[in-house]
């Protein structure tokens, strides 16, 4: 596959760069709704001169140090995105918008039982305000991610910025109330905007998530991404693999429109051409974690475990319970590396923390040896993200014939997004904002959502959901398979409760700079 060069400073930056792992650990997310198109295009006129593109910055990570960098590290990014209703709002001609896919169209509420946003407690009723479908629609999305200082507060220009966004918005809709407005009704402890942050220690951000796992780890690696050279090395574990073991970068398609995606094709797209190219969407979700009954359930659910497996202590017994539901253990190990207690301090104690060695052995790993799942269970919520090579078809054929993770491939998301609340938040407002880029929401986010999260089929597992995020029923389990040679039974871990829950979201279009400038000049000619 030829390598891609892409046009960087015409692509927005969140779509190549997971912000919170590169130096902003927080966030202020905002909503707007455009009652008049003329003044909502003359905001998006006014604010894409401060968006941030993916041109290089200098980066503090060793490996990417010598990446040539082009612009400054800002102290906050800005970026910018549209619902289909946003862009319809903003007066986009008919023949564009039509040319949108219907995911994307229909919107995030609509697709409520591809997503399993119609049951349980994860319906739009229980939603943010701000979100709840009877409000004024939500129409653009601006994102500041921002650097935090020594106390691990965010930098004082969040501040600033988020007052100049506010002005502006006055400023644009002066003499016409509703022309453009900030909606309001999130929960948490600003109604205005949702507020963001990584997960904080002794005034450090952390990688971990509200139920103690290390997040964020394998986000696929596409071509163009990164330089030639760095690329082949960062793919290794994190792009596609064939049937020999030889990894490769995601096609640039699968995520950027206007590309050729792994059929080798370019899919349609909003006219004219120019207005899709290097435009991404993305999938907006709200996710509250239920910590309490996660804890709670987890510290039953071990005992159990501790007896059935005979495990010389209940902390031994909750460290692996954790890790076979995530597929990692909590430090990010990865359990086709260390499938057992022992095994986990081996690892620890072979490859020192900060090291490239241990960067790469977390991700380099397939599950072609496991296919039965007794070191990584098959319905861990990892191999359920990333099933890499577990779903081979050719599987057991001879190497040359087999098909590596060409299904998988199809499937990949770009995750970015980070945590809210905090972990022993009174009012019980935490989870992460979880944000899925993609060139297509049903062939990915949807798939992967409901076809791999909310049901078990693939993974011979019936309708067994995620253990982590999926919907949880009445009777709901996780089944922990065994060695053969050990003398145990498979663990059945009965009556998980809802360990996450919806609370808001909806389905984005991040376009390009030359989209942006187009939407604000009011000049899109779909001939």
């Amino acid at each position: 596959m030829t390598a891609s060069k892409l046009e960087l400073a015409d692509i927005q930056g969140n779509i190549l760069t997971a912000y919170g792992r590169l130096g902003f650990p927080k966030a202020r997310y905002l909503l707007l709704h455009v009652g008049d198109a003329a003044m909502g295009r003359a905001f998006v006129q006014a604010i894409h001169r401060r968006v941030t593109t993916a041109l290089r910055w200098p980066s503090n990570r060793p490996r990417l140090m010598a990446i040539p960098s082009t612009v400054t590290r800002p102290d906050v990014a800005i970026n910018i995105a549209f619902t289909f209703r946003g862009l319809l709002a903003l007066g986009l001609p008919i023949r564009t918008l039509r040319g949108m896919p219907d995911d994307f169209i229909d919107g995030m509420v609509a697709r409520a039982s591809i997503l399993g946003d119609d049951v349980l407690d994860n319906t739009p009723d229980h939603w943010d305000q701000v979100w709840r479908p009877e409000q004024p629609s939500v129409h653009i999305l601006l994102t500041l991610n921002a650097q935090a200082d020594a106390s691990g507060e965010p930098v004082a220009q969040l501040e600033a910025i988020t007052t100049e966004i506010l002005q502006l918005i006055a400023t644009t809709s002066s003499g016409k109330p509703g022309a453009l407005t900030l909606l309001e009704g999130h929960r948490g402890p600003s109604t205005r905007w949702q507020e963001l942050s990584a997960l904080m220690q002794d005034h450090q951000p952390t990688p971990f998530e509200h139920f103690g796992f290390m997040d964020a780890i394998g986000d696929p690696i596409f071509s163009g991404q990164y330089p030639q050279g760095e690329e082949e090395v960062l793919a290794i574990g994190q792009g596609a693999v064939d049937g020999l073991g030889n990894w490769r970068p995601i096609a640039t398609g699968e995520f950027l429109l206007g590309w050729a995606d792994e059929a080798q094709e370019v899919a349609g797209a909003a006219m004219p051409p120019d207005f899709s190219r290097n435009g991404s969407f993305f999938s907006y979700r709200k996710l509250h974690q239920h910590v309490e009954a996660f804890d709670a359930w987890i510290d039953d659910s071990a005992a159990r475990f501790a007896s059935a497996w005979r495990f010389d202590n209940i902390q031994d017994a909750r460290h692996t319970l954790l890790a076979k539901m995530a597929g990692r253990w909590t430090d990010g190990v990865p359990l086709t590396a260390a499938p057992d207690i022992a095994g986990w301090k081996a690892f620890n104690a072979r490859y020192a923390l900060g090291t490239a060695e241990r960067a790469r052995a977390f991700v380099e790993f397939r599950y072609g040896d496991d296919p039965q799942g007794t070191r990584c269970p098959m319905t861990s919520h990892m191999r359920r993200m990333n099933t890499r090579d577990s779903l081979d078809p050719r599987a057991t054929d001879k190497p040359k014939n087999r098909m590596g993770s060409a299904l998988n491939n199809r499937r990949r998301l770009l995750r970015r997004g980070l945590p809210y609340g905090t972990h022993d938040a009174a009012d019980g407002e935490h989870g992460i904002i979880m944000l899925c880029h993609c060139a297509s929401l049903s062939r990915q986010f949807e798939f992967v959502q409901q076809q791999w999260l909310n049901f078990g089929l693939d993974f011979n597992a019936g309708n067994d959901s995620c253990p982590l995020v999926g919907n949880h029923s009445d009777g709901a389990r996780f089944v922990i398979a065994a060695e053969p040679t050990s003398g145990n039974a498979p663990f059945v871990a009965n009556n998980l409760p809802q360990f996450v829950s919806t609370r808001g979201g909806d389905y984005f279009f991040a376009p390009s700079m030359t989209a942006l400038r187009m939407i604000g000049m009011g000049l899109i000619d779909p001939t």
